[in-house]
C-alpha cells in the first residue's frame, strides 16, 4: 500500500497542474460515459436526482460538442461523442503540459 500512496503522491502532487487538470477532465469523461449508460435504460425526461446531476454536469459540454458535430448524430450518441472529444482533450492536454515540463515523466521515483 506504501508503493500506491507514494505513486499518488508523486503523479497530484509533484505536478500538480498536469494532475488536476487531467483528473478534471477524466471525471467528466466517466461522468459523460456514465450518462450515456445510464441513458440507455432510463426516459429522457426521467426526475430522479441521478439522471438530474448526470444532466446538469454534462448538458454544457454536450452544447459544446454540438457545435463541432455533424448534424447527422443523433442525440442519444452525443456523450459518446462528447466522450471521444475529451480523450482528444486529455490527449491535447498531456502534450501541452509535456512541452511546458510541467507532465511526469515515465522514469519512476521508485
Amino acid at each position: 500500500m506504501d508503493a500506491l500512496t507514494e505513486a499518488l503522491a508523486y503523479y497530484f502532487f509533484r505536478d500538480p497542474i498536469f494532475g488536476i487538470g487531467n483528473f478534471i477532465l477524466a471525471a467528466l469523461m466517466w461522468t459523460m460515459l456514465g450518462r450515456f449508460v445510464l441513458g440507455l435504460f432510463v426516459p429522457a425526461d426521467w426526475d430522479f436526482y441521478i439522471w438530474r446531476f448526470f444532466r446538469r454536469v454534462t448538458d454544457p459540454i454536450i452544447g459544446l460538442v454540438r457545435v463541432v458535430t455533424p448534424s447527422f448524430v443523433v442525440e442519444p450518441l452525443m456523450p459518446l461523442v462528447a466522450v471521444w472529444w475529451l480523450i482528444a482533450a486529455r490527449i491535447a492536454w498531456w502534450i501541452l503540459c509535456r512541452s511546458l515540463g510541467l507532465a511526469p515523466t515515465i522514469d519512476s521515483p521508485f
